[in-house]
C-alpha cells in the first residue's frame, strides 16, 4: 500500500499516469521519475518529403473588417516588435531559463494540470512522459506520434484547444490511432522541443513515425485547423505512410524470425558442444583413473619390490648373525626337525644354552619359510616364545622350554593374519 500510494502521489494521484508508468517500467522503458541522461532529440526533420499543412488567418471582410485591420495594424506591429526588441534584450542579461531541462516530467504534469483546469477533463489522452519516451515508445510499437506544441501567448492557441482539440470525433481518432505527446512551450522540455521540430506558427502539430529506421516527422500541421479539417489532414498523413509501418513491421517479424533462428541455432551449437565438451570430460577421466590406477598398481610392484628385498636383506643380515651348529657328538645339543608350511623338512641342531630367539631367527633365514610365523611343540602342545613379548620380555633358553635332545617342531604361518 505504501508503494501505491507513493506512486499515485507522484503522478498527483492520476491513476491513469501512474498504470502506464508502471508498465513502461515493466516494459524495460524507464519510468518517467527517472529519465536518462539529456542527450539530443534524434527525430529527422530534413526529410523534403514532409508533409505541410498551413491553415493562414481569414482575411478582413467588407469596409468595416478591412479600416478595422488596418487600425489594428500599427499598434499590432508596434507590439510585437517591442516585444521582441525587450525578449532580446533580456537575454543578454539573464539565460532564457527554458534552455536548462531539469524536471522534464514536472513540465508535462503542469501543462496537462494547467489543460485541464483551462479546458476541462475531456482530452485525448495526453502521454505521461518526456518526450524522449514518447519517441522510444513510439518506436518500440510502430505506432504513429502526435505532437502538440502548446504556445501560451498565441491568440489561436485557445480557440484550437477547446473547439478542435477536445472535440469528441478528433479525441476518438487520436485515442485509437496514435501516442499524443503535448506541451507548452513556455516550459523547457517543451521548449526544447519546439527547437528540435522547428514550428513557424501556433497551434503546431508534428505526426512522427518510424521511417526507414528512423523517426522522422512525416506531416506538419500549423495554425487554426477545425476538427473535420483536422481529422482529414491526420487521415491522410497515416493512410499515406501506413505502407512504411507495415514494412518495417514485416522486417522486424523478419529480423525478430532471424534472431529466433540464430538462437535456436546457437543453442543447438552450444548443446552439442557440451555434449562433444562432456564426452571428452569423461574420456579424460576414463583416461586420468586408468592412469592413476596404472601408477598405483606400479607403486604397489615397487613397495612389495622393496619390501620383498628389505625381507630378502634381513633374512641375509640373520643368517650371517647365526652362531654356528654344534657337533652332533656334543651332549649339549638339540636335533630340531622343523616341519615348515609346504610339508617340506629342515633339520639342525642348536644348543641347550641358546635362546628360542635363535630357533627363530634360523628359520626366518629360510629361503622357504613364511613372513611371519610362529613355532609349537606338540608334546605337550605349545607355542614356542621365541620373541620378546610382554610376558616374556627375554625368550627363554630351549633347555628352560623344556625341549628335549630330539624334538618335532612345527611351523605355522601367520602372514595371513
Amino acid at each position: 500500500m505504501d508503494q501505491c500510494r507513493h506512486t499515485l502521489e507522484q503522478h498527483n494521484w492520476n491513476i491513469e499516469a501512474a498504470v502506464q508508468d508502471r508498465l513502461n517500467e515493466q516494459e524495460g522503458v524507464p519510468s518517467v521519475f527517472n529519465p536518462p541522461p539529456s542527450r539530443p532529440l534524434q527525430v529527422n526533420t530534413a526529410d523534403h518529403r514532409i508533409y505541410s499543412y498551413v491553415v493562414s488567418r481569414p482575411q478582413p471582410r467588407g469596409l468595416l473588417g478591412w479600416g478595422y485591420y488596418l487600425i489594428m495594424l500599427p499598434f499590432r506591429f508596434t507590439y510585437y516588435t517591442l516585444l521582441d526588441i525587450f525578449r532580446f534584450a533580456v537575454r543578454f542579461i539573464r539565460p532564457d531559463p527554458r534552455s536548462r531541462v531539469t524536471d522534464p516530467v514536472g513540465d508535462i504534469v503542469s501543462f496537462i494540470h494547467m489543460f485541464e483546469e483551462k479546458y476541462g477533463r475531456i482530452h485525448p489522452v495526453f502521454y505521461q512522459g518526456t518526450y524522449s519516451q514518447a519517441l522510444n515508445d513510439a518506436k518500440r510499437e510502430l505506432r504513429f506520434l502526435l505532437v502538440y506544441l502548446h504556445g501560451d501567448d498565441h491568440q489561436d492557441s485557445d480557440e484550437f484547444c477547446r473547439n478542435t482539440l477536445c472535440a469528441p470525433e478528433v479525441i476518438t481518432l487520436i485515442n485509437t490511432r496514435m501516442l499524443f505527446w503535448a506541451c507548452s512551450t513556455n516550459k523547457p522540455e517543451g521548449y526544447r522541443v519546439s527547437q528540435a521540430l522547428r514550428e513557424n506558427t501556433y497551434p503546431f502539430l508534428a505526426m512522427i513515425m518510424l521511417k526507414d529506421r528512423r523517426m522522422t516527422v512525416v506531416g506538419r500541421l500549423e495554425g487554426l485547423i477545425q476538427p473535420d479539417d483536422l481529422i482529414n489532414q491526420l487521415t491522410f498523413i497515416m493512410d499515406a505512410n501506413q505502407t512504411y509501418l507495415m514494412s518495417e513491421r514485416l522486417e522486424r517479424e523478419e529480423r525478430n524470425q532471424t534472431q529466433v533462428l540464430r538462437q535456436q541455432q546457437d543453442e543447438a551449437y552450444l548443446a552439442s558442444l557440451r555434449a562433444d565438451q562432456e564426452k571428452e570430460r569423461k574420456k579424460k577421466e576414463e583416461r586420468d583413473r586408468k592412469k592413476r590406477k596404472e601408477e598405483e598398481v606400479q607403486l604397489q610392484k615397487l613397495a612389495e619390490e622393496r619390501r620383498r628385498q628389505t625381507l630378502q636383506e634381513e633374512k641375509v643380515r640373520k643368517s650371517e648373525c647365526l652362531p654356528p651348529e654344534p657337533h652332533p657328538d656334543d651332549p649339549e645339543s638339540v636335533k630340531i626337525i622343523f616341519k615348515l608350511p609346504n610339508d617340506s623338512r629342515v633339520e639342525r641342531r642348536f644348543h641347550f644354552t641358546q635362546s628360542l630367539t635363535v630357533i627363530h631367527d634360523f628359520l626366518f633365514s629360510l629361503k622357504e619359510s613364511p613372513e611371519k610365523f610362529q613355532i609349537e611343540a606338540n608334546f605337550p602342545r605349545r607355542v614356542l616364545p621365541c620373541l620378546p613379548t610382554e610376558e616374556w620380555p627375554n625368550p627363554p633358553t630351549l633347555q628352560e622350554a623344556g625341549l628335549s635332545h630330539t624334538e618335532v617342531l612345527f611351523v605355522q604361518d601367520l602372514t595371513d593374519d
